[in-house]
């Protein structure tokens, strides 16, 4: 987005050279990496990186309400829900489509958002390979909020870690070890100290949870949770052969797995800003929009832009059988910013907050940016396509 450092960046690409990234990127961990690495990082000029920040801020606001809460109760599951639930989500990644609006500015526009974790690992480990293998500057920085490395290594151990031992506290996914995210598993296991584990991994006495570890068995006082519910969905007897990690237990979450439903699509009807799409509820509906090409149809409770309807006709908002939980959201149109050598590439970026316990209000950390060519944004759209895939997004110090 930066012309200068595109045009800088494609004259000096090579094939050879990104097949080096990839190379350095799957030697560093035991995971092999199972999505796709863009062939380019993101440039971000000023005044597109302040609109971002504001975008974020005004997102923030709404999220930092003394009754946002109360607001987003219903969308948590009746069969989800998990008890002791804290005051406020340690993470938040807010999605943002880069477009054009009417007076031919290119803005960000809210997609989607979550109060869960992502590749905060792997998107510091990714940005310092791109700067090795590419020979860029030490002028490019992927942090935010005045960090640097070390100081956002230092939030994020202060975020997941906080005032335990590394041996206290365990990353945990359903099937750690057999996650497309993998690689930033093992980043952050390097980064902290922290075992990985899967669900089937943890043992329970009385209320309080066990691992082993070289042989020992060691309390789990934290579990920074990668577990998402809809991939156990399908297994309605699975917490009969494992813990049931909804009941009461003395462990701490980071983050609360209800969260993950709070800061959501859920929350975006209540969302107001220059750079918020108008979104409705669709049981609060009052008249179908006679321009539906210019809306999508969201279901509420799906991961991974699984069920959005795109091109949506009259009929398939009459079918819906459960309106309140779905959205009709005004489209968002990607422009096709990043010059590629074969034409332009659509980008979205996902700003990356920590919010430790003590910290008043969430702090932005670092982003990750994905590129598109396809209908939609994501792996399953992309796959026959370069120049596409995850990135991440860089501005000058």
């Amino acid at each position: 987005m930066i012309a200068s450092a595109r045009k800088n960046y494609n004259q000096n690409f090579s094939t050879e050279k990104y097949q080096q990234l990839l190379t350095k990127l799957n030697d560093a961990t035991p995971a092999t990496i199972d999505f796709r690495i863009a062939e380019t990082p993101i440039f971000l000029p000023d005044d597109f990186r302040d609109k971002l920040i504001t975008a974020g801020d005004e997102i923030i606001k709404t999220i930092l309400q003394p009754n946002f809460k109360q607001l987003t109760e219903r969308a948590i599951p009746d069969k989800w829900r998990v008890a002791n639930e804290n005051d406020h989500p340690h993470f938040i990644a807010l999605d943002f489509g880069v477009c054009k609006d009417a007076d031919g500015s290119i803005v960000p526009k809210l997609i989607e958002l979550q109060g869960f974790p992502s590749l905060y690992g792997f998107q510091s480990f990714l940005s310092d390979t791109y700067k090795e293998v590419f020979e860029l500057g030490d002028e490019w920085s992927p942090y935010f909020s005045t960090l640097d490395k070390e100081n956002y290594i230092e939030l994020l151990r202060k975020t997941i870690v906080g005032p335990y031992q590394p041996d206290e506290v365990v990353l945990m996914d359903v099937n750690a070890f057999n996650q497309k995210t993998l690689v930033d598993f093992y980043v952050t296991q390097q980064l902290l100290g922290i075992s990985i584990v899967s669900l089937s991994d943890l043992q329970q006495q009385d209320d309080q949870l066990f691992y082993e570890l070289n042989g020992q068995k060691k309390r789990i006082k934290r579990v920074y949770n990668r577990l998402i519910f809809d991939e156990i969905d399908n297994d309605p007897d699975l917490f009969k052969k494992v813990i049931d990690i909804r009941q009461a237990l003395d462990v701490e979450w980071i983050t609360h797995p209800n969260w993950f439903y709070r800061i959501s699509k859920f929350t975006i009807p209540y969302l107001k800003g220059n750079y918020i799409p108008k979104t409705t509820f669709l049981n609060q509906l009052d008249i179908i929009p006679a321009d539906l090409e210019n809306y999508v149809l969201k279901p509420l409770f799906s991961f991974a832009g699984q069920g959005v309807i795109i091109d949506i006709t009259e009929v398939d908002i009459k079918k819906i059988t459960d309106p309140e939980n779905w959205i009709l959201q005004e489209k968002v149109s990607y422009e096709p910013i990043i010059q590629a050598p074969d034409g332009g590439v659509k980008m979205e970026i996902r700003l990356l907050y920590l919010w430790p316990n003590g910290d008043k209000k969430p702090t932005l950390a670092i982003t990750l940016a994905r590129l598109s060519r396809g209908k939609m944004i994501g792996v399953r759209y992309n796959q026959d396509f370069d120049w596409v895939g995850g990135t991440v997004a860089f501005t000058k110090k």
